[in-house]
């Protein structure tokens, strides 16, 4: 008779392990289904992958740069001018009475 107890224990033992193992089976496919429903929705909304972000952040970055160059060349050559081509001054408009 001391075996009925411990062999109903054992049982028992075996079904929370079989039990333990469907639960986390489960848990895996909700994990699967969920991360498959997010890749599909971000691919959906057609958002920018960092690479390119990055690529198009340092050409900005360039020509953000190469603008401030030619900025500061194009006041050289207008002081090196001097005032010799001075751009004519706008006229008063007519007053309308």
């Amino acid at each position: 008779m001391s075996q009925g107890p411990s062999r109903i224990f054992d049982e028992f033992a075996k079904l929370l392990t079989d039990a333990t193992g469907v639960a986390q089976g489960a848990r895996r496919e909700v994990e699967t289904a969920i991360k498959s429903q997010g890749e599909r929705f971000l691919s959906q909304m057609d958002l920018v992958q960092r690479d390119e972000f990055e690529a198009v952040k340092e050409m900005a970055s360039k020509a953000r740069m190469e603008n401030e160059a030619l900025r500061a060349e194009l006041e050289e050559l207008k002081a090196a001018m001097g005032g010799a081509k001075k751009a004519p001054a706008k006229k008063p408009a007519a007053k309308k009475s």
